[in-house]
């Protein structure tokens, strides 16, 4: 089968070289915006190049944010090709449309890459939901975090220093604001719920709080308390009402998650008939995104279905079900709190940033 690579960057050529070990992929054409060196024969700059050709079947959206990769995907997919995607912000801010235009012209819409990276963690979710009811949600997944915050943990190191190690690793952008902030974990939490619950979790509507703020001392305290942060997302369900949220986590230190170390994952699921389930591993990458983009690519020329979503109805979400103590520091010392609901504790968190922009806050795990 015929497939196209949108994009020959970092997972583009991972996606690349992972398609080259196949015997039942062929890379045809790739889009690029600059020429590349060794890849005349199969790279242009014209993306109708792609969309008219009736060879290329699947179309691997490699390019990353969000425009032109909205208009080129949803062309691909009202010209019957399948679309294979890593791209996480694509996913969550255009679920709907995306999802609804796969559904109407009766092609596939993959993104197991787009959270979890390398983990089949969107494949073993969806597995589950086809004969177990999931309950919640939850676990580290966003690599650059948990990279900066157990180097800080386990050497000692500043913040500054961390993230700039980070980089130099690979393991963050040059801005790397998305994962600091927590963005990267909400695009992932909002498009791990879709799946599990099957409703719209908006990103508007999920309260997120990062690890921008964290320092050394903020790492002491919690290593006296016998506890690890952790940046963490969580969703699930108790009744028919939903909550969803992004923190940073003290989590005790004899906990799976408190010894996830560089820049792994560990994610986890609560099925109401299976238990607990965890899946652990490298969450972005080179190589176990383009792996991952491929493995969906290989799932489409087998014939593999996927659950059809139809149009979601939006998600209630209700954080005043929750109730955690959290830790807050500011420039005045830190407290922690009694149990309060997590709605309550963001919407203190963000009157507080207002005021002092170095204000850190964390729950504590229950």
């Amino acid at each position: 089968m015929n497939i196209a690579i949108l994009g020959l960057g970092t997972v583009g050529m991972g996606a690349f070289e992972a398609a080259n070990n196949t015997e039942s992929l062929n890379v045809k054409k790739a889009l690029i915006r600059n020429p590349k060196p060794g890849f005349e024969k199969i790279t242009t700059t014209n993306y109708k190049e792609i969309i008219n050709d009736p060879d290329i079947d699947i179309v691997c959206e490699c390019m990353g944010g969000l425009h032109p990769a909205y208009e080129y995907v949803m062309e691909a997919l009202q010209k019957g090709k399948h679309i294979v995607t890593p791209n996480k912000e694509l996913i969550s801010t255009y679920y709907r449309e995306l999802t609804h235009c796969a559904d109407t012209n009766g092609v596939l819409l993959r993104y197991t890459a787009a959270a979890g990276g390398g983990i089949p963690w969107l494949f073993n979710l969806l597995r589950t939901k086809r004969c177990d009811e999931i309950i919640e949600i939850s676990g580290i997944i966003n690599g650059t975090s948990n990279y900066i915050i157990d180097r800080m943990t386990e050497e000692g190191a500043e913040f500054d220093e961390a993230l700039s190690d980070a980089k130099q690793a690979g393991y963050a952008e040059a801005d790397p604001s998305s994962d600091i902030d927590g963005y990267d974990t909400l695009h992932k939490c909002s498009i791990s719920a879709n799946l599990a619950f099957g409703k719209l979790f908006k990103e508007s509507k999920i309260p997120v709080a990062g690890i921008r703020n964290i320092t050394s001392s903020d790492i002491k305290m919690f290593e006296e308390s016998g506890c690890v942060c952790k940046l963490m997302m969580r969703a699930g369900k108790i009744d028919d009402k939903f909550f969803a949220f992004v923190e940073p986590t003290l989590i005790p230190k004899d906990r799976i998650e408190a010894n996830v170390h560089k820049n792994n994952n560990l994610i986890t699921l609560h099925g109401k008939n299976l238990g607990i389930q965890s899946f652990y591993g490298e969450g972005a990458g080179k190589m176990p995104t383009g792996t991952s983009v491929i493995q969906d690519a290989l799932d489409i020329a087998a014939g593999g279905e996927v659950l059809r979503t139809g149009v979601l109805s939006e998600a209630v979400i209700d954080n005043d079900m929750v109730k955690r103590s959290y830790y807050f520091r500011s420039d005045k010392g830190s407290s922690v709190t009694e149990p309060m609901t997590v709605a309550a504790a963001h919407k203190l968190y963000q009157v507080a940033l207002e005021k002092e922009s170095s204000v850190f806050m964390a729950s504590i795990s229950e």
